[in-house]
């Protein structure tokens, strides 16, 4: 069994598996450059989903997963974390897009996900415009405020002996044989380890890539705009049906689909536009527009709202559009948790939990390695592959 455990990135996914190796008795370190959270967690919405998944692995692992954030918030507390089990709605705008969205539905319920068509959407949120034909309620969906849930996994790990540093990994550390050992830090120490995992996000490629073991980890642009405080108006996270095409869309051009959701502290969330530019950070105001006509279309009286702020940040993807868990083939000492794209608040208990198991040699926390061995990196380097 794996005793000693470097994880590299203290985001929501590096925190969950910090969270989960400590449980399983594991000495943990847990290494960023930055503050808790302040990567792509703090970019996020903190959306717990299984409505946008389609079947296959990360369904699985997004199914896991709501069960897994429900048994951490026992244990940090729900209110810490501001676990809401709110639901997700999901509205198609025309026919064909109901019956695309129904069939869609069909195949996850046949998966065990819990799917409830709609005829009168407005029956679940009045604000929504006149005329829609119709969607799917997912009463599975949730959401958790993420930088506090990253921070509270990372508590309860530091309570059951981890230790969290400050500091950026240069390279990894490695015996006569090749076979690593640790981490090498831009301060010159040695962090020893019988696996290092990666869990670096957005910045999972360039960490893969320090470490011997790159991997194909993307960065995507998004915005999301924030509204002034109002009563309570949106109850549930509410998408157009096309959302779940724009995310598993590989185009490097700018995508939009409209997603609205309420916070506890009355803000309404605006999003989700993608496109691949890079690390750009330069604000688009063509995508805000684009963002905020969309919402003023799905709730027409959001067009008398003020706008307070916007954000943007990156999120990390891979090639398939799957997330990478488990060992390298390359170098099985490090343990890849990255690529989640915007799931990885969603998928990241289980993916600790996965984590875990691998590190075990065993199932952990209903986690199963055999279950999920679509999501390995060995998939980028069979013939075709998208990694060298």
């Amino acid at each position: 069994m794996t005793r000693k455990v470097v994880i590299v990135g203290a985001g929501v996914v590096g925190a969950a598996c910090a969270f989960h190796a400590t449980a399983a008795g594991m000495d943990v370190t847990v290494i960023d450059r930055g503050p808790v959270g302040a990567g792509t967690t703090s970019r996020g919405e903190g959306n717990i989903l299984v409505s946008d998944k389609e079947p296959g692995p990360e369904l699985s692992l997004a199914r896991l997963s709501r069960t897994l954030w429900e048994e951490a918030a026992q244990e940090v507390g729900p209110e810490t974390i501001e676990l809401e089990p709110k639901g997700g709605l999901v509205v198609a705008s025309t026919e064909e897009s109901l019956r695309s969205l129904n069939a869609f539905a069909a195949r996850q319920a046949a998966c065990g996900v819990r799917v409830e068509p709609v005829e009168h959407v407005r029956d679940l949120e009045p604000h929504l415009a006149a005329g829609l034909p119709g969607g799917v309620h997912y009463p599975q969906d949730a959401q958790v405020q993420p930088v506090l849930a990253a921070a509270a996994l990372l508590d309860a790990a530091v309570a059951r002996g981890a230790r969290l540093l400050t500091g950026e990994v240069t390279a990894a550390a490695a015996d006569r044989g090749g076979r690593v050992t640790g981490v090498l830090t831009a301060s010159g120490d040695v962090l020893q380890a019988d696996a290092v995992i990666n869990a670096a996000g957005t910045w999972g490629g360039e960490v893969g890539r320090r470490l011997g073991a790159p991997i194909e980890v993307l960065p995507r642009r998004g915005f999301v705009l924030v509204t002034e405080p109002l009563p309570p108006m949106v109850h549930h996270k509410v998408y157009s049906a096309d959302y779940v095409a724009n995310v598993a869309s590989s185009d490097e051009g700018l995508e939009t689909s409209c997603v609205v959701e309420g916070t506890r502290g009355g803000t309404i969330l605006i999003g989700a536009s993608r496109e691949r530019v890079g690390f750009d950070m330069t604000p688009n105001p063509a995508v805000l527009t684009t963002l905020a006509a969309q919402a003023c279309r799905l709730f027409p009286s959001l067009k008398k709202v003020h706008l307070i702020r916007a954000y943007r940040g990156f999120r990390p993807y891979c090639p398939d559009h799957l997330p990478v868990i488990g060992p390298d083939p390359r170098l099985p000492q490090v343990v890849h948790a990255c690529g989640h794209e915007g799931a990885g608040i969603g998928l990241a208990p289980a993916t600790g939990a996965l984590v875990t198991a691998h590190l075990l040699g065993h199932p952990w926390h209903g986690a199963d390695p055999a279950a999920y061995t679509g999501l390995l990196p060995d998939r980028f380097f069979t013939q075709g592959g998208a990694s060298k």
